[in-house]
């Protein structure tokens, strides 16, 4: 396994979670990880990335300034922190390394987590 993600489940809106990725040797060598969501009936949507060096970072508009990607290298974790949670933020969340492009918000990556479920309650 490649890429692991843990730390999903449910929130009431306003809260916080904090979504771990633990990746092999190969997947931490990237020039991009990332992190995408999809929504019940929905396309996987683009999130958050970073450089390998842990910058610099990219959001997208629906999640910048209430979600911080950042990297461990010690412990070739990718991170992403969730506050100020939505109903709209719920979602299967999956991280994701090594793009196939520069285009890093383009869900064409090379190594995929499972997904962790996130569900904001209202």
């Amino acid at each position: 396994v490649q890429l692991q993600a843990s730390g999903g489940g449910l929130v009431q809106v306003g809260g916080s979670l904090r979504l771990s990725c633990v990746a092999s040797e190969q997947a931490f060598n990237s020039n991009y990880m990332g992190w995408f969501r999809q929504a019940p009936g929905k396309e996987r949507m683009f999130v958050a990335a970073l450089r390998w060096r842990g910058s610099p970072t990219y959001y997208a508009d629906s999640v910048r300034g209430r979600f911080t990607i950042s990297l461990n290298h010690a412990k070739k974790t990718l991170y992403l922190q969730m506050n100020s949670l939505k109903p709209e933020d719920t979602a299967v969340y999956y991280c994701a390394a090594d793009p196939k492009s520069y285009d890093y918000y383009k869900d064409e990556y090379n190594y995929w987590g499972q997904g962790t479920q996130v569900t904001v309650s209202s």
